[in-house]
């Protein structure tokens, strides 16, 4: 569904991703593990399209999108919720959500984007910046959700949050999986997080990826050994 071959990402001068190549299946999700500034966010936003690729292939469905604005990319099929979750914190819930649909030809939110995630409707009228970080992270799934990703992106969604909200997401994410068909590719410190979620770990370190296991063959103590700072 999801395929990079040998990505090459600079930040000026700097290489941060060298010669990345995943391949992300349909309905799979991949969990991208590693230390903060080892090339996570930049990874994933060289996939949505916010930063550029200086070489290698970023394909969606068998298409090369690498040279795509983002804007395409997500009419495509990609969905993407960044760091921090960057709601717009003056608009209403309800108006947040409906930022996420210009890219299609409805107007209307989803009757499947209540149902998992019921307190958004209960506060739709309510203003981004006065939910709490939970729901906010849960605004901007939301948001991502309702262009009706094949892929959806997500960088670090446990960041802040509570461990109780944290298991709700995992919930929602596995039944996201199964109901609407969606692929996950999930960036991620939180590792009882990502055991929940993904088919696959991959872990990233100085740019590389250094270690790929599916979920059963995870040694969870190398794992954090590449998350222990």
């Amino acid at each position: 569904m999801l395929k990079a071959s040998q990505l090459n990402v600079y930040y000026g001068q700097s290489h941060t991703i060298r010669n990345v190549s995943l391949n992300l299946g349909q309905n799979e999700a991949i969990a991208i593990m590693g230390r903060n500034g080892m090339g996570k966010t930049t990874l994933l936003k060289a996939m949505i399209g916010m930063l550029p690729v200086r070489s290698g292939t970023i394909t969606l469905a068998g298409e090369e999108i690498q040279a795509k604005p983002s804007y395409d990319r997500v009419a495509k099929g990609l969905a993407f919720v960044p760091q921090g979750r960057m709601i717009f914190p003056l608009m209403s819930v309800r108006e947040n959500i409906l930022t996420g649909l210009e890219t299609t030809q409805s107007r209307e939110i989803p009757d499947y984007i209540h149902r998992y995630f019921p307190v958004l409707k209960e506060m739709e009228h309510r203003k981004g910046g006065n939910l709490s970080g939970g729901q906010q992270q849960m605004l901007a799934i939301a948001r991502a959700l309702v262009s009706n990703p094949k892929v959806l992106i997500l960088d670090e969604p446990t960041e802040g949050i509570q461990p109780s909200i944290i298991k709700e997401l995992a919930r929602t994410l596995v039944a996201l999986r199964q109901e609407r068909n969606v692929a996950i590719l999930v960036s991620e410190q939180v590792l009882s997080f990502a055991l929940e979620v993904a088919d696959r770990f991959l872990v990233i370190d100085r740019g590389e990826i250094v270690n790929e296991k599916k979920k059963g063959d995870v040694d969870l103590e190398d794992i954090r050994h590449f998350l222990t700072v």
